[in-house]
């Protein structure tokens, strides 16, 4: 049984990315003003090969790395994948939380939380009902 998938335009689903970002509290959102959060369609193969089907990724040094062993590097990136949002995502209601979810977790990267961790929290977003 075929299920529909959402198709939002670029611009209405980084709309999406930027309002998860908003959500993010202070002293926490100021903190990110040299994270670059991007928005792709799909994560390419290279990545996939590497860490498998993914909904968004964190590259960079952490804020909690400090000075020790500090070189030169571009800021940190966050990139959100449009594609699988959509298509993990029945609802709206269910894609704006799966998108703040993403967001939330690749934030948490940048302030040194691992997978580990994160998974140790459950889910980032309230539970749907």
């Amino acid at each position: 049984m075929r299920r529909d998938t959402l198709h939002l335009s670029r611009a209405a689903f980084e709309a999406e990315v930027a309002d998860a970002l908003d959500l993010i509290p202070e002293p926490f959102a100021s903190l990110l003003a040299n994270v670059a959060v991007v928005v792709e369609d799909e994560p390419d193969a290279e990545t996939l090969a590497a860490l498998g089907p993914l909904l968004g990724l964190f590259e960079g040094t952490p804020l909690t790395a400090g000075a020790e062993g500090f070189e030169p590097s571009l800021p940190p990136r966050i990139t959100i994948f449009q594609g699988p949002h959509e298509r993990s995502s029945r609802t709206m209601a269910e894609l704006r939380a799966e998108v703040r979810e993403t967001v939330l977790h690749e934030v948490a990267h940048e302030f040194g939380m691992d997978d580990a961790a994160l998974d140790a929290l459950g889910p980032l977003r309230p539970r749907r009902r």
